[in-house]
């Protein structure tokens, strides 16, 4: 159980009361405060750096090294401290849909958690906006957060789809057929998005993280803090300020 400690330590969970059970709340509080303290970033691919979709390797890269990682480490680990804390997790492969003109393959790996509440759809492997909390497993039901809305319905094709509420109209996130995936089925999809040179993954640096108030995003070398007050962007002109930027804003050392 130090493992656990150690990553439950890594998001800020406090543990002093003993190991959390495995409800909606405990579901909740570890989704809200991961996607806050743990990094959505591809730094490693876009520097050859080689990714490893082993779990003492993923755990050496976001709890020890505090870095973050991309759907394939992220939810992969999770999965994983969810587990050894009592939940039942389904790993499913997932389409992300968003701004998409086509319907692209398979390139994300999303959660089934069941607890004593219900059903709910996990996810901390995304960098942009999304669910802070898990989402019900229930068709059709609107669900509430932060000032957005959700809902899933389905679809004879893409199976199980997450709408979200954007630009007055509800507009496809991402999609995931009820087919339980085993660790190894990632593996070549997970290559693919390291490799491939057609894999957005390797187009330029990607970073995302909420905040309490908002969220702070890199894409290319373009720092942008979201707060309450607006937007602040940064374009650091030497890779030392860009270094510092990844440093203070998203806790990234390289």
């Amino acid at each position: 159980m130090d493992k656990i400690s150690a990553y439950l330590r890594r998001i800020g969970y406090d543990i002093t009361g003993g190991f959390p059970r495995p409800t909606f709340n405990t579901l909740s509080a570890l989704q809200k405060l991961h996607l806050q303290t743990v990094p959505y970033e591809n730094l490693d691919i876009i520097r050859g750096i080689p990714i490893s979709l082993e779990i003492d390797d993923i755990y050496n890269k976001i709890v020890t090294r505090n870095r973050g990682g991309y759907c394939f480490e992220l939810n992969t680990l999770f999965a994983w401290l969810l587990k050894g804390l009592g939940y039942s997790v389904t790993d499913y492969m997932a389409r992300f849909l968003k701004d998409e003109p086509e319907t692209p393959m398979r390139r994300h790996r999303v959660l089934r958690v069941v607890c004593q509440d219900g059903e709910f759809l996990s996810d901390v492997g995304v960098g942009v906006v999304v669910p802070r909390q898990p989402l019900p497993l229930v068709i059709g039901k609107i669900s509430h957060q932060n000032g957005e809305q959700y809902i899933l319905e389905k679809d004879d094709f893409l199976g199980t789809v997450l709408y979200e509420w954007r630009k007055d109209a509800w507009k496809k996130l991402y999609a995931f057929t009820d087919e339980p995936q085993l660790e190894k089925d990632f593996i070549a999809i997970s290559f693919y998005c390291e490799k491939h040179q057609d894999s957005i993954f390797r187009m330029q640096d990607m970073v995302h993280i909420f905040t309490a108030e908002g969220r702070k995003s890199v894409s290319g070398r373009e720092v942008r803090l979201y707060t309450s007050d607006g937007v602040k962007i940064m374009q650091p002109t030497t890779e030392a300020a860009y270094h510092e930027l990844l440093a203070l804003h998203f806790g990234i050392h390289l």
